[in-house]
C-alpha cells in the first residue's frame, strides 16, 4: 500500500508535519495556544468581574431612591472612616494579625521537625495529619467546633473534669474577648480560625525548611555558633519566605472570611460579613465594594513591605 492509495491520510500527515514545524520554530505561537484560553478565562471571568465590582466603589448610593448613582465620587470610601465601619476594619485586622502570629508560632516547630527529622513513614504521617482536616467539609468543621465550644460542649466538660473550670471562667470573664461561652466569644472564633488555616502555614514553612542545606548549619557549628545563633542567623532567614507565604494565606483568608464570624463569636461584624450584608440585605453595592478594597490594599502594603525587607530573595 502506498500513500497515494489513502490521499486523506497523506494530507493529514502533511498538515501535522507542517503544524509541528511551525510550532517548533515559533515557540511564542505555542505559548499563545497553550496559555491563551486559560488566561482569557482568568482575565474575563475572574479579573474582569472583580474589576467591575471594584468599579462600583467609586459610585454612590442615592439616599432618596436607594439606587446606585453612577457618578464618580470618593464619598463611599469616606464612609469607611465612620466609627461603625472603621471598627469593623480594625476588628478584622486585629483578628487576622492574632491568627497569623499564633499559626506561625504553632506551625514552625511542627514544620521544623517534619523537615529536619521526620523520615519514611513518619514523613507520610506528617503530610496525612496536616492535610486530613482539609479533606472534610468547611461548614461541617465550623458547626462541629460550635458544638465543641458550646457551654455544654466537650471543652467545658473537660475543664470541669480536670478542675480547670475556674480558668475557663476567668477567660470568659475577660472584657471584649470573653463572652457567655467559648462559642459566643472572640476567643472561640480565634481558636477556630487557627484550626482552619493552620495547614496553610505549616506546609509552606515546611517546604522552605526543606531547602535549608544541612551543610550551612554544620558550618556554623564549626565556626563556633551555638544552636540559638545558628537558628537566628541561618535557619530563620532562610525559612522566612515560607513563613511569609503562609502568613499571606492565614492573614488574607481570616481578613475576608464571613462564615466563621457568622457561626462562631458575637454579633459584631467583620469585613466579610459587612460585604455580604451591604450587597445583600442593605443593597448598598458601592459600600460593599469599598469594603472589598480594604483587604486588597492591606495585602498590597504587606507584600510590598515584605519585599522591601528581602523576604522573597530566597524564593
Amino acid at each position: 500500500m502506498t500513500a497515494a492509495a489513502f490521499p486523506e491520510h497523506a494530507m493529514s500527515a502533511r498538515v501535522s508535519t507542517r503544524t509541528s514545524d511551525l510550532l517548533y520554530h515559533h515557540r511564542w505561537l505555542l505559548a499563545i495556544l497553550l496559555l491563551g484560553p486559560p488566561l482569557l478565562w482568568i482575565g474575563v471571568v475572574y479579573v474582569g468581574s472583580l474589576l467591575a465590582f471594584l468599579l462600583n466603589s467609586f459610585y454612590g448610593l442615592d439616599e432618596f431612591s436607594g439606587l446606585i448613582d453612577y457618578r464618580f465620587t470618593l464619598s463611599t470610601f469616606a464612609q469607611l472612616f465612620q466609627r461603625a465601619n472603621f471598627d469593623i476594619i480594625a476588628r478584622s485586622v486585629l483578628m487576622a494579625t492574632a491568627v497569623t502570629l499564633a499559626s506561625a508560632v504553632i506551625a514552625f516547630p511542627v514544620a521544623y521537625y517534619a523537615a529536619r527529622y521526620a523520615r519514611g513513614k513518619w514523613k507520610a504521617f506528617f503530610y496525612l495529619a496536616v492535610m486530613m482536616p482539609l479533606w472534610s467539609s468547611y461548614l461541617v468543621k465550623i458547626y462541629a467546633w460550635k458544638l465543641i465550644l458550646a457551654k455544654e460542649g466537650i471543652l467545658t466538660w473537660l475543664a470541669e473534669t480536670t478542675g480547670l473550670a475556674w480558668l475557663l471562667n476567668a477567660l470568659l470573664a475577660l472584657p471584649v474577648i470573653g463572652g457567655p461561652s467559648l462559642s459566643i466569644s472572640y476567643i472561640g472564633m480565634f481558636l477556630v480560625f487557627v484550626y482552619v488555616w493552620l495547614p496553610y502555614m505549616i506546609l509552606p514553612t515546611q517546604a522552605a525548611l526543606e531547602r535549608v542545606p544541612s551543610s550551612l548549619v554544620e558550618a556554623s557549628a564549626d565556626l563556633g555558633a551555638n544552636p540559638a545563633q545558628a537558628f537566628r542567623t541561618i535557619i530563620l532567614p532562610l525559612a522566612l519566605p515560607g513563613l511569609i507565604a503562609g502568613s499571606i494565606f492565614t492573614f488574607s483568608l481570616t481578613l475576608g472570611d464571613y462564615i466563621i464570624p457568622q457561626i462562631i463569636g458575637t454579633s459584631r461584624y467583620f469585613i466579610g460579613q459587612a460585604v455580604y450584608a451591604q450587597q445583600g440585605t442593605a443593597g448598598n453595592i458601592p459600600l460593599a465594594a469599598a469594603f472589598t478594597v480594604v483587604p486588597i490594599v492591606i495585602m498590597g502594603i504587606y507584600l510590598w513591605t515584605a519585599k522591601r525587607m528581602g523576604a522573597f530573595d530566597a524564593l
